[in-house]
């Protein structure tokens, strides 16, 4: 971490170092084609995450509770251009100082391949671990690109205590301004000025990856511009059109794994839409119906001529995708709870995934500077929706980080039972091809037992799209601020998630 300006009380222990290096270099150099852990084996892929949790959540996010967590309480951290700090507190108050209260906001990225992983044991029981690798670091300020501020080496000793794994010591090395050689397991996303291009090329201003790895946000990507002129930062505001649909089902189905709502319960209990109130089938709509498509209703009831919700068909008998089915679920929701549907989002989902930038309205504490404003595909600028009123389908505004979380504990099933995941999960209604709908997510058959769960969003000015693989514990998120935004998707998708980008790619375009 070479941003951090260190300072030390005991000189005569950093200057120990320039003879502890040598020996630690050449014991790390013993026999390491032997030592080195596969990518796949379950340590490598333990302290992957321990390191994720450290810097992307940690550092990146300014999230003390993890360096607290993860790091050991006679940690060490030595720095070849600034120190060393020798205690957890002084470490911890240096990244509270140093990192999450300056102008701007560091980022720090594992280069993608650079990872690697040294047991150690004693007498046949490992007791902790070397991990090595390279990483960089940005800078991201408000209305600027993020730039590049260097690249270094870093190596942890990880120790086990038990089940538990902590930091007992940090080096960083080998620092420097701009990257030289470090092209191999570069991706195209890398490349800022080749992806500026790209976006210019296919006129669209903004576009924002999410990347999840071993059930994690592993990196956040943003590029172009807010409006002419205006560089998007890194924690740019997007509106997501229909991935609200998700936020909205995710919550549905924790007040169903806390016992407080039920699937199956007809919702006229709650609610009866007067449009529809003489047809008889308002009974058949239940929470499984309307999360998994299959209510009936038109998308909007503005497209039916007289302007008024209508049943199509008999509800539960086939899919329709229905923006409306979710609005009638809101009301059912806000009845029963006495309550609006943002303060049970920012209570059940936002607050305890710390989603602090994510809103069903749009209020004063929006950061406007931040916001991705909408455009057509020829380039004209569409009003900011600023709805007052939250809408179970559509207009939350978020970030890539805070989506991207909620994204990966969806997947991984940290927001209800496992009853209940189970049930998002099972295909309840069949759509085209190989693509089901579970609930809140579509399902896609991607053959030999796999799947992967998805939803996109579309409207006037945004487009945006989410993919999991719950059992790679793989994903990706990208928003756009364009109506045609999905032309960027092949290129994101299969640059992230490779052949099995390739494969829901084929699914969709059969």
């Amino acid at each position: 971490m070479h941003i951090i300006n260190f300072n030390t009380s005991k000189p005569s222990r950093i200057h120990r170092l320039k003879y502890i290096f040598p020996i630690l270099i050449a014991l790390m150099s013993v026999n390491v084609s032997k030592a080195q852990v596969s990518e796949n084996s379950e340590l490598f892929k333990t302290l992957k995450t321990k390191d994720s949790l450290v810097f992307n959540v940690g550092f990146n996010q300014c999230d003390i509770n993890q360096f607290d967590q993860l790091i050991s309480n006679d940690f060490e951290f030595y720095h070849d251009q600034g120190g060393a700090y020798l205690t957890k507190v002084d470490f911890i108050n240096s990244i509270k100082t140093n990192i999450c209260a300056i102008s701007y906001k560091p980022r720090r990225e594992l280069v993608k391949g650079s990872l690697k992983v040294y047991p150690l044991y004693k007498n046949g029981i490992l007791y902790g671990a070397i991990q090595m690798g390279r990483h960089r670091f940005y800078a991201i300020e408000t209305g600027k690109p993020e730039r590049l501020t260097g690249i270094a080496l870093f190596t942890t000793l990880w120790i086990k205590t038990g089940e538990n794994w902590q930091m007992k010591r940090i080096l960083s090395y080998d620092h420097k301004e701009e990257p030289t050689d470090e092209n191999a397991g570069i991706s195209f996303f890398d490349n800022r000025e080749a992806v500026n291009q790209w976006l210019a090329d296919n006129k669209v201003p903004a576009v924002g990856i999410g990347i999840i790895e071993d059930g994690k946000l592993k990196d956040v990507k943003v590029f172009g511009e807010l409006q002419k002129g205006d560089a998007a930062p890194f924690n740019t505001i997007f509106s997501i059109a229909s991935l609200t649909k998700p936020i909205t089902s995710m919550l549905t189905l924790k007040l169903v794994s806390m016992g407080k709502w039920d699937l199956d319960e007809p919702l006229d209990h709650y609610w009866i839409d007067p449009d529809i109130k003489d047809n008889p089938w308002h009974k058949k709509l239940t929470t499984r119906i309307i999360l998994s498509h299959q209510t009936g209703f038109a998308n909007w009831r503005y497209l039916n001529a007289d302007k008024k919700l209508a049943f199509q068909f008999e509800p539960g008998t086939k899919y329709q995708y229905s923006g409306e089915g979710f609005e009638y679920l809101r009301r059912a929701l806000e009845h029963k709870f006495h309550t609006t549907l943002d303060k049970l989002a920012d209570s059940l989902i936002f607050k305890p995934l710390h989603m602090q930038d994510s809103h069903y309205v749009w209020s004063d504490a929006i950061d406007t500077g931040r916001y991705a404003h909408n455009f057509d595909p020829k380039g004209n600028m569409l009003p900011v929706p600023k709805n007052k009123n939250a809408n179970a389908a559509d207009l939350v505004k978020t970030t890539i980080a805070d989506y991207g979380q909620f994204a990966a504990a969806a997947m991984n099933g940290k927001l209800f039972s496992q009853k209940v995941y189970n049930e998002m999960i099972t295909r309840q209604v069949h759509t085209k091809g190989d693509k089901y709908m579970g609930l809140g997510w579509e399902i896609y058959d991607m053959g030999n037992g796999q799947y992967a769960l998805g939803h996109g969003g579309n409207e006037d000015g945004v487009h945006t799209q989410v993919f999991l693989l719950p059992q790679s514990k793989k994903g990706i998120v990208i928003f756009t601020n364009v109506s045609d935004g999905y032309k960027l998707y092949t290129k994101i998708i299969e640059d992230c998630l490779g052949e099995d980008g390739k494969r829901i790619i084929d699914i969709e375009l059969k």
